[in-house]
């Protein structure tokens, strides 16, 4: 099992940005592929982004591809999400989670993070 908590979520203005954090404890965080996921109020958990083990690999959902971007560090472990040009439809819940591949589907992924809110006023 890895443990995972975000952080960096917060209220900005549209057009601004955010950087999100995921920092990984317990088992390799390099084992893991990461996947970024949201959710916002009476909505049902969406994707986001998802990122393989190495980095060199990634794939976006299409309501934020060249927006965002999803990094991560195994040395530090932890991975990112880059928030740009920031809308309101974008304020939700921000989840990380963890699993062996990267998988754009939340029930493919055991591991789940504490969750940070993201505000995005108009």
């Amino acid at each position: 099992q890895v443990q995972l908590v975000e952080s960096g979520g917060g209220l900005v203005q549209a057009g601004g940005s955010l950087r999100l954090s995921c920092a990984a404890s317990g088992r390799t965080f390099s084992y893991y592929s990461m996947g970024w996921f949201r959710q916002a109020p009476g909505k049902e958990r969406e994707f986001v982004a998802t990122i393989n083990t190495s980095g060199s690999s990634t794939y976006y959902a299409g309501s934020v591809k060249g927006r965002f971007t999803i990094s991560r560090d195994n040395a530090k472990n932890t991975g990112y999400l880059q928030m740009n040009s920031l809308k309101p439809e974008d304020t939700a819940v921000y989840y990380c989670a963890a699993s062996g591949a990267a998988w754009t589907t939340a029930t493919m992924y055991r591991n789940w993070g504490q969750g940070t809110q993201v505000t995005v006023s108009s």
